[in-house]
């Protein structure tokens, strides 16, 4: 961070570089499954493929937090997107099981070193320039962001493959190498807009920071153990991830298959997947009816079950309309549940322990979008894609009771809303560092509001202990 910068310039790199993080992204949403089928790969392989970065993020999501507070925001983002570049070279000439393995471990250590520093470079930076300055817009506008810039990713990558091979070089390829060239293009800017007074330095720092690996997931785990609102909350994202192997996954193949040709339906994937983030846009966007209407936790599990619901469609419905109709109401479905999830999440804990919360969110989907990979391709393979769908949709939707317990909380509490918020004990530290993954989400409307002061440090007040 930096004093020099005034807010509005801090604001306007921080949207710069995250739209140019997310925008490679976009381009490989729509050929990533097809480009593999074309190098000879079978869904169960891909499955064992991407469970590769669900491993790693798992093993990396929590500890990779203090390497941040070490180095410096800027040296590991730099890591980061470095290996991210490594990846995606690696992923345009990758033709065989292993390399594809590698590819998606890469990834797996990228996003892990991903999640959350430019966000909280952003916070500490406005704070370091204005005290006062309110940074909770930026956060907001982040989510704006990335929705258009992966909007306009998949709308280009569908362009791409359409006008064909360039050369010896497949339709499908095409999207990749830009992908590439545009990722050199983020690191760059990376390190010329992003200014920032480092923190502690040196082997010293580094060290302390590995040794208190072990205590910061232990402390993590820990609040599970003391609250079961929050442990029915992360177990959700098991679910969840299971869940969304259909709609990021297996939806390419199963429009591959309703349209008959690979290349046809990669053209279609793109504007379609433009339309879908713009629809998880207006998902986010009616957030605040839900609230007003049903409240977080009904309206989450109500979601929850719409969305399986959906993929259903995707799964039965004989045209590509239909299909692409069902894919997009999933994505509006989904950008809905993803404020309200996170809102609720945010509400069960205090301030010094958001971080490891939401870190902890986000690697216990890991787990379940590598089971979810296995198994739902496995299916795929053994029977039909519409068979695996419906699985996955299943899956989905049985997470709903997962909801109640932060229902029944908000119930007993005194102002009887679904989750009260919990103010930091300062009351003037940074917010939460959002983690980016296959799914970005935009901080849940009034998640920062006040309320009472958790009784356990780090566990809401009207949590139920577990016994």
């Amino acid at each position: 961070m930096s004093s020099v910068l005034s807010v509005r310039q801090i604001r306007f790199r921080y949207l710069a570089l995250y739209g140019l993080r997310w925008l490679p992204t976009g381009l490989i949403i729509p050929v990533m499954i097809l480009l593999m089928q074309e190098r000879g790969l079978s869904l169960s392989q891909m499955g064992l493929a991407f469970t590769a970065q669900g491993l790693v993020v798992l093993a990396l999501e929590l500890p990779t937090g203090g390497l941040a507070d070490a180095l410096g925001r800027k040296p590991v983002l730099a890591i980061a997107w470095a290996l991210s570049l490594v990846s995606l070279a690696l992923f345009a000439v990758a033709d065989s099981f292993a390399l594809f393995f590698l590819v998606w471990a890469l990834q797996g250590v990228y996003r892990a070193l991903d999640s959350g520093p430019l966000e909280s470079w952003y916070v500490d930076a406005t704070l370091d320039a204005d005290p006062d300055a309110e940074y909770e817009p930026g956060l907001g506008y982040a989510g704006t962001v990335t929705g258009v810039a992966i909007a306009a990713g998949a709308l280009l990558s569908g362009g791409l493959v359409a006008l064909g091979p360039v050369g010896p070089v497949s339709a499908l390829t095409v999207p990749v190498l830009v992908a590439i060239a545009l990722q050199v293009v983020a690191l760059a800017a990376l390190l010329a807009l992003l200014v920032e007074t480092r923190p502690a330095k040196g082997s010293g720092a580094l060290r302390a920071s590995v040794v208190e690996a072990p205590r910061m997931v232990g402390q993590a785990f820990g609040l599970l153990r003391r609250s079961r609102v929050l442990l029915a909350l992360v177990a959700v994202e098991l679910f969840w991830g299971f869940g969304m192997v259909t709609f990021e996954s297996l939806l390419p193949v199963r429009l591959s298959e309703v349209v008959g040709d690979a290349d046809r339906a990669a053209a279609l994937l793109g504007p379609a997947s433009s339309a879908a983030w713009l629809a998880s846009a207006a998902g986010a966007a009616a957030t605040p009816l839900l609230l007003r209407w049903l409240g977080a936790a009904p309206s989450a599990a109500l979601l929850r079950i719409l969305q399986g619901v959906t993929v259903v469609g995707m799964g039965l419905f004989a045209g590509p309309v239909g299909v692409l109709v069902a894919y997009l109401a999933c994505y509006t479905v989904h950008g809905a549940s993803n404020p309200l999830h996170m809102g609720l999440l945010h509400r069960q804990v205090d301030g010094p322990y958001r971080t490891s919360v939401i870190s902890l969110n986000s690697m216990m989907g890991q787990p379940g979008a590598a089971i979810g990979a296995v198994v739902l391709t496995a299916v795929a393979d053994a029977s039909s894609v519409s068979t695996a769908m419906l699985v996955g949709a299943v899956v989905l939707a049985v997470a709903a009771p997962l909801y109640l317990p932060a229902w029944r909380a908000g119930r007993r509490s005194g102002d009887g809303r679904e989750a009260t918020p919990v103010t930091d004990p300062v009351g003037s530290g940074p917010g939460p560092e959002l983690a980016p993954g296959p799914d970005p989400v935009a901080p849940a409307p009034g998640s920062s509001g006040s309320g009472p002061v958790a009784s356990t440090p780090g566990v809401a007040a009207d949590a139920s202990p577990l016994r």
